[in-house]
C-alpha cells in the first residue's frame, strides 16, 4: 500500500502540516523534527504526489523544448542538457521536432498541446522573432539560436560571428590563405553569422573572400558536408583548409578527403564548430569551437522559470539576452594535439 502524508506524520509523531513543510522544504522546521520526518519518509517509502503539488501551485510541471532535428548531434546533446536541468527543478520536458518546417514551428507554440505546458524553450529555424513574439505574451518562452530577437523575448545564444572568426583566424595562423567555407544556408540565421565571421577573418588578413570557396548546403548533416567537400576538391584550385559551420559537416568533409586520398591535416586542414562527441574520437580528431552547453541549458531554463513565476505573480520583467561562453579546441585535424 502506498504511504500517505498522514502515515508519515503518524510515524514521526508530528502533524500532517509539519510533514508538508518538510516535503516542501520550508525553512521554519526544527532540525531535529526535520530529521525525524525525513527518516519516516525514507522508512515508509513515501513519494509526494507531484501532480497534486503542481496543480496547487497553478503549474502543470511540464515544459516544451522545440528543436529542428536530432540528425545534427548538437541538438541531441542540447536536448539532453536541458532535460537534465529541468529534472533538477522537478519539471518534465516534452520534446517537439519540427524539421525546420514553418508550419510545424508555428504549431509548436500555437498548438492545442501548449495548454499542457508551463513554458517553452524554442530553437526556430524557419520563423523569425517577430512571427513568434506575440505568442510570448501568452506562453512563457525563451529563444535559442542566432536569429535577431525582438523586444518581448528572452534569448540565449553563442556569438557565432566571433566564434567563426576565431576558427578561421586559427586556419590563417597555420599559414593557409585559400580557405573554404561549408555551410551557407539561407534558412538558417546561424549560417549568416558564421559566414560573416569567416569573411571578417579573411578581410582582416588582407584576403578577399572568394565566392567559389563558399559552398551552400541543404542541411547541416554529414552527407551535406561530404558533398560540399567533394565540390571544393573538384575546383581547378582547391582550398588547403576548410571551415565547416558545424561539426557534423566537418566529419563528412574529412571522409571526403580520405576518399580522395588527401591527408588531413597535412594536405587539407578542417575545423568545425559545436564540439560534438563524435569529433573527439574520429581520426584525425576535430578542431572545433566548443560552446558551454551546460551554461546554455542552465541559463535557458533559469530564464524560462522566471518567466513562468512572473506570469503567476504579474511581475514585469526586462528582456534578457545571454551570450554563451565558448573556446577554440585545437586537435589533430588542423595540426594540433589529439586531446579530448
Amino acid at each position: 500500500m502506498t504511504a500517505r502524508l498522514k502515515d508519515v506524520a503518524s510515524q514521526a509523531g508530528v502533524s500532517v502540516k509539519t510533514v508538508s513543510n518538510v516535503v516542501n522544504n520550508k525553512p521554519f522546521v526544527k532540525p531535529e523534527t526535520r530529521q525525524r520526518v525525513e527518516a519516516a519518509i525514507k522508512e515508509l517509502g513515501y513519494r509526494p504526489n507531484l501532480a497534486a503539488r503542481q496543480l496547487k501551485r497553478g503549474r502543470s510541471g511540464f515544459i516544451g523544448l522545440v528543436v529542428p532535428e536530432f540528425e545534427t548531434p548538437y541538438f541531441a546533446e542540447l536536448a539532453s542538457r536541458i532535460w537534465a536541468e529541468a529534472e533538477k527543478h522537478g519539471y518534465t520536458t516534452l520534446l517537439n521536432l519540427t524539421g525546420a518546417d514553418p508550419k510545424l514551428e508555428r504549431n509548436a507554440f500555437q498548438g492545442v498541446g501548449n495548454q499542457l505546458i508551463d513554458g517553452l524553450i524554442f530553437s526556430p529555424q524557419a520563423l523569425s522573432g517577430p512571427q513568434i513574439v506575440e505568442r510570448a505574451h501568452e506562453l512563457p518562452m525563451v529563444m535559442l539560436g542566432e536569429q535577431p530577437v525582438p523586444p518581448g523575448l528572452d534569448h540565449v545564444a553563442i556569438d557565432s560571428v566571433r566564434a567563426a572568426r576565431k576558427a578561421t583566424d586559427h586556419l590563417l595562423s597555420r599559414g593557409h590563405r585559400r580557405i573554404g567555407a561549408i555551410g551557407l544556408n539561407t534558412e538558417r540565421g546561424t549560417s549568416l553569422d558564421r559566414a560573416e565571421g569567416y569573411r571578417q577573418a579573411l578581410r582582416s588578413a588582407g584576403i578577399s573572400p572568394d565566392a567559389d570557396l563558399m559552398v551552400g548546403v541543404p542541411s547541416y548533416s554529414r552527407r551535406a558536408g561530404h558533398a560540399a567537400m567533394n565540390r571544393l576538391l573538384s575546383l581547378p584550385e582547391p582550398p588547403t583548409a576548410v571551415f565547416c559551420f558545424n561539426d557534423a559537416m566537418a566529419v563528412g568533409a574529412i571522409r571526403a578527403c580520405y576518399e580522395a586520398g588527401l591527408s588531413v591535416p597535412r594536405e587539407m586542414a578542417v575545423a568545425g564548430i559545436d564540439d560534438i562527441p563524435e569529433g573527439r574520437y574520429i581520426t584525425p580528431s576535430l578542431t572545433t569551437v566548443s560552446p558551454d552547453l551546460e551554461f546554455l541549458a542552465r541559463e535557458a531554463f533559469r530564464l524560462l522559470l522566471r518567466r513562468i513565476e512572473a506570469g503567476q505573480t504579474g511581475d514585469q520583467l526586462e528582456d534578457a539576452d545571454i551570450l554563451v561562453p565558448w573556446r577554440l579546441t585545437i586537435r589533430e585535424s588542423t595540426g594540433g594535439a589529439g586531446a579530448l
